[in-house]
């Protein structure tokens, strides 16, 4: 049998993705995770070196994966707020994980966030600057408020889950609204 150390590894991630999302950090499995990757634990150990390794690689693949679908654009922040709704809405997966980063890791800076954060300041500010944006916020404001915006819809209590919900399309033509009615 040939081994496919690639193939292993993907395998093993979206495993990992899977199980984190599902119980968090603490409570995912080593052995779950190797099992439902079809791997051992020793590789996954000699991949990631450790389970918090595990879930900041996750994390990390998960968090260029938004970047890619949602192509942020400061001049256009209801049409980013709309994209990162249909990306929650295709990928539950993502806020599970962006919460239990936020519980269980939040001292962990990892580079990737870290400069996706702040290209996206900085486009907020030259927006701003060039008279895109309004200026009565700072950028880390408008940015906060965007992104709440866009997950509101998918953070709601299970009560208000109860609550007949507008279809996907007017969720999300909620959230382009809301964000432009934040700029005017």
């Amino acid at each position: 049998m040939v081994r496919d150390a690639e193939a292993t590894k993907k395998r093993i991630l979206d495993a990992a993705e899977e199980e984190f999302a599902r119980y968090g950090i603490a409570g995912a499995r080593v052995d779950r995770i190797a099992e439902n990757a079809q791997a051992n634990k020793a590789m996954l150990y000699r991949y990631f070196d450790s389970k918090d390794g595990l879930f900041d690689e996750v994390f990390s693949q998960r968090v260029i994966a938004v970047g890619d679908a949602t192509a942020f654009d400061a001049e256009d922040l209801p049409g980013y707020a709309a994209r990162s709704f249909d990306l929650y809405e295709q990928n539950p997966n993502t806020l599970r994980l962006t919460n239990w980063h936020i519980l269980e890791r939040g001292d962990a800076a990892l580079d990737v966030l870290t400069k996706a954060h702040a290209e996206k300041l900085a486009q907020i500010e030259r927006a701003q600057s060039s008279g895109h944006l309004p200026t009565d916020r700072s950028p880390i404001e408008l940015l906060t408020a965007v992104r709440a915006l866009a997950m509101a819809w998918h953070t709601l209590t299970p009560e208000m889950n109860r609550v007949p919900l507008p279809d996907a399309a007017r969720r999300r033509e909620v959230v382009a609204e809301n964000v432009r009615a934040l700029l005017a």
